[in-house]
């Protein structure tokens, strides 16, 4: 099967890798081609264009910033549907609306494609080493021909429901995560005033009911003042836009979902908003003129 993977970012390249290695035949495109041009190196072949990875892809991987970019790179003058066969799968793995999803899905069946919207989760380190989490929307037929593929990229591959449904699981993953990383945040910074030494404090209490994926992936990095990006601070506040706007939708109130997204919105305002999303326990240090990090 012949892959096309357009969207080499932080998350895109190591996918793409993966899907190297597992001995695909890859056709690539981004906007940045200092990207494209490292993978090509590795093997991968080059496409100017959205449509010209269509040409020569029977599946096609999109990992993308935003839902207009991802409507644009399928949809648009230059997209996927400008050059794909009938039968040709688009995977966007993009974290976006699932009412663009199901708008793109629609737009694509007309045409005799299909769409499987497939988000993941776990960051830079699981795209590295291939085993991210992958939630999927769309047909049971469609996901078996692409499950193959989805295995070479990650672990935990799950069909949701429908087209939208793994829009939505992504979305209540990143209220999961997001919140998760504020309560880490407020915890450290209530140690670091009174005195406690914080690194011991995570020690013991990882093992008990508070320990989580989230803390063991983000106390070490607060711990080391490292906030270079995993998951950016501007894409979680992209991700938790999205959950606002489904939930109006659908009149669910999310009040601590709403806090964090004023948190990232005030960090973003900072000039914070390229930091990794564990940045958040800037905005509280900020309030408490504390700073959690490791004794010296």
């Amino acid at each position: 099967m012949k892959v096309g993977f357009i969207g080499i970012g932080i998350m895109g390249k190591p996918m793409s890798r993966n899907l190297l290695k597992h001995g695909y035949e890859l056709t690539i495109t981004d906007v940045n081609q200092a990207a494209v041009d490292e993978l090509v190196q590795e093997g991968a072949k080059s496409a100017a264009t959205p449509a010209e990875v269509a040409r020569v892809s029977d599946i096609i991987i999109t990992m993308l910033p935003n839902n207009e970019i991802v409507k644009n790179v399928i949809l648009g003058e230059n997209g996927i549907v400008q050059g794909a066969k009938p039968g040709t799968i688009v995977v966007d793995m993009s974290s976006v609306s699932p009412i663009v999803s199901r708008e793109v899905a629609a737009a694509l069946r007309e045409r005799g494609l299909h769409l499987l919207d497939a988000p993941v989760s776990g960051g830079e380190p699981k795209a590295i080493d291939g085993t991210l989490s992958i939630m999927v929307g769309g047909d049971e037929e469609v996901f078996k021909k692409a499950e193959p593929v989805l295995a070479a990229m990650g672990k935990d591959i799950t069909l949701v429901g429908a087209n939208g449904c793994g829009s939505i699981a992504k979305l209540a993953n990143q209220i999961i995560v997001n919140v998760n990383i504020a309560a880490m945040s407020e915890a450290f910074v209530l140690a670091a005033k009174t005195g406690i030494d914080v690194e011991k404090m995570y020690q013991a209490i990882r093992g008990g009911l508070a320990g989580s994926t989230v803390l063991d992936a983000k106390a070490p990095m607060v711990l080391e003042r490292n906030f270079t990006p995993g998951g950016r601070v501007d894409i979680n506040m992209k991700d938790l836009t999205n959950v606002m706007e489904t939930a109006e939708q659908e009149n669910v109130p999310l009040p601590l979902t709403s806090h964090v997204l004023n948190i990232f919105a005030t960090l973003k305002s900072e000039g914070k908003q390229g930091l990794d999303h564990s940045g958040i326990v800037q905005y509280y240090e900020n309030l408490a003129g504390v700073t959690v990090e490791k004794r010296k």
